[in-house]
């Protein structure tokens, strides 16, 4: 599939839009900006919230591909994850759909299974067909938002590829991430090969770089044409000095959604 052009970028002033706006570029895309968040320095930036249809519909009209990387990214009430995550992920694929945008990637999140124990040294990687076991509400949206992928390819022909992203920072910052890092240049890497790879369909892929303590089987991102060139190891000594090893006796250390199954960091708005 050639490159697409033009994409919308959902969720753009947020940590990941961020990095996401200044990597994509260099692929050749031209990216069009939404967020519910002003954006300084982007005076053609979208601002509208994802239950504005007819802003959502503006923006997505013309567009050839969409990264939907808007909504709440930790754990809040169901009402407020029900209006941001659910309802807006859905008036996403309706504009779509009526805008004859043919290719989603959707940001679903390691949350989706997080109450799956984490692999032990030597275990087989997690695939992604595991059955789901979402660790919050938010991690509950993000299965849902798979299931709506997979409901609009089947019923309307839209392409999504669903990444289940780990940690996407300049670097880990805990014992962890280690294992679900994914660095920027990999997340860019990743994007453009769910963007440009041929019939997709609904592809489930993990999004992370290719880390020595990886929990995760990254062969279906691997097969859209995703070549990671990071490893979080180079962190790990730093990191192992300071907080010790995963303790498989504690739940938070025992499951792939770590704090988020225990104490999940509350969305502050």
């Amino acid at each position: 599939m050639p490159a697409p052009r033009t994409v919308l970028l959902t969720g753009a002033a947020g940590g990941l839009g961020t990095l996401m706006r200044g990597l994509l570029p260099a692929y050749g895309y031209e990216l069009r900006l939404f967020d519910v968040t002003p954006i300084e320095g982007e005076p053609d930036a979208i601002t509208a919230d994802l239950g504005d249809k007819e802003a959502l519909r503006e923006a997505v009209r013309g567009v050839d591909a969409i990264i939907h990387l808007a909504g709440i990214s930790l754990e809040a009430s169901f009402d407020k994850i029900l209006r941001s995550n659910i309802e807006g992920t859905y008036n996403l694929y309706e504009a779509a759909r009526e805008e004859g945008v043919g290719r989603i990637v959707f940001a679903s999140s390691n949350h989706a299974i997080g109450f799956t124990p984490r692999p032990a040294a030597g275990d087989a990687l997690i695939p992604v067909d595991t059955p789901r076991r979402p660790d919050t509400f938010y991690g509950l949206s993000k299965s849902f938002g798979e299931d709506l992928a997979q409901f609009y390819w089947d019923k309307h022909g839209v392409e999504t590829v669903s990444v289940r992203i780990g940690s996407c920072f300049t670097e880990p910052t805990s014992v962890r991430m280690l294992s679900v890092w994914m660095s920027p240049g990999d997340g860019a890497r990743l994007f453009h090969a769910a963007l440009t790879a041929p019939d997709v369909r609904h592809t489930v892929v993990y999004g992370s770089s290719d880390n020595t303590r990886l929990w995760w089987d990254l062969t279906t991102a691997k097969s859209l044409g995703y070549a990671p060139q990071d490893d979080s190891e180079q962190y790990a000594d730093k990191l192992v000095a300071e907080h010790g090893e995963l303790d498989p006796q504690n739940p938070e250390h025992a499951h792939i959604g770590g704090h988020f199954v225990t104490d999940p960091p509350i969305w502050p708005y």
